[in-house]
Formats: structure tokens, C-alpha cells, sequence
């Protein structure tokens, strides 16, 4: 029998598988690294995405910031205003009062009283004078009750004429001013 010698063709065989097991695998190692770099540049794309999406959503929010701040400032500015329409109306309102009080003052002093000072100090009104005598002062309280705009009246001090040497007794008397939108209220609630 002759002899053949299989070993070169065996050895070939095995070279050959070794080779095609290093293109199989140095192919895998590639697409693996291709995937890697693939996924890499996805996530960075994505982190890149997001970070303009932040930087934008921070100018808006600057943006707004600055507009609630106005809002703030016009929302204040109409407060003031609005308070400062509600004390004009107030004095609009009040302003026939000053000549309501002296009206019914002068229809209230009695013959024989004197008023020196009349101080006012929210609704209530302090008055001083002089009288002939005690009487005119009580009925000077009595005309004061029954007004309309003035009501209420506490005489604070009466002095006597012999201690004041002028003849005259020396008064103080307080009462309170009733506005006319109390007096409306009261009419329609009657």
C-alpha cells in the first residue's frame, strides 16, 4: 500500500479554519465597536439635544420671570390707584359735610352764645364758647341734639361767669357729625 501523508492537507485545513475564525471574529470585534461608537454617538447627540432644550427652556423662564415682575409692578401701581380713587370718593362725598356742620351750627347757637374755637377730629367735633348763662349752654345742646347733621352732645366744661371774671361762663362741648350716607342708610332701612 503506498503511502500517503495526509498531514500537509490537515495542517491546511487547520490554517484555514484558523483564518476563517480570525476574519469571523476581528468582523464581530468590528461591528461591535461600530455599535459602541453608533450607541456613543446617539447618547451624545441625545445629552446634546437636551442641553439646547434646557438652555432655551431657562431664557423663557428668564423671560416670564421678568413679565411676572411686571404683572407684580402693574398689579401694585393698580392698588395705589385704586386707593387713591377710593379717598377722592371719600372726599367728594364728604365735602358737602363741612357745610352741613356749620349750617346746623348757625341754626343751632342760641341767642346769647358765643363760639371761639371749633375743632374737628374724625366725626367728632369739640367746641368752645362763651354764654350769658348756663341756660342758653343747656339750650344750646338741646339744638344740637335735635339736628340733623350733628347729634349726640357732652358738654366736657362749664366754668362759671364769677370764675371767669368776664361776665360770661366759659364752655366745652363735644358732639359728633353724622355723615349723610348714614342718614340714607337709615331711611331705607326705616
Amino acid at each position: 500500500m503506498a503511502r500517503i501523508n495526509l498531514l500537509p492537507w490537515r495542517e491546511e485545513a487547520r490554517q484555514q479554519r484558523r483564518k476563517d475564525f480570525l476574519t469571523v471574529g476581528a468582523i464581530a470585534l468590528g461591528a461591535v465597536f461600530a455599535g459602541a461608537v453608533l450607541t456613543h454617538l446617539y447618547y451624545e447627540d441625545s445629552i446634546s439635544d437636551q442641553q439646547a432644550l434646557n438652555s432655551y427652556l431657562q431664557t423663557e423662564i428668564a423671560a416670564l420671570d421678568l413679565k411676572i415682575e411686571e404683572i407684580r409692578d402693574l398689579e401694585k401701581t393698580k392698588a395705589d390707584l385704586l386707593a387713591r380713587m377710593d379717598i377722592i370718593q371719600r372726599l367728594q362725598t364728604s365735602r358737602p359735610e363741612a357745610v352741613r356742620l356749620f349750617d346746623e351750627l348757625v341754626t343751632a347757637i342760641p341767642a346769647g352764645v358765643y363760639l371761639t374755637k371749633v375743632e374737628q377730629t374724625g366725626r367728632s367735633v369739640v367746641v368752645e364758647g362763651r354764654a350769658q348763662s348756663n341756660a342758653r349752654v343747656s339750650a344750646f345742646m338741646s339744638k344740637v341734639e335735635a339736628a340733623q347733621a350733628i347729634g349726640k352732645p357732652r358738654l366736657m366744661l362749664i366754668e362759671n361767669k364769677d370764675k371767669t371774671g368776664t361776665g360770661l361762663s366759659h364752655f366745652r362741648l363735644s358732639f359728633d357729625q353724622v355723615s349723610q350716607n348714614q342718614d340714607d342708610a337709615s331711611e331705607t332701612q326705616g
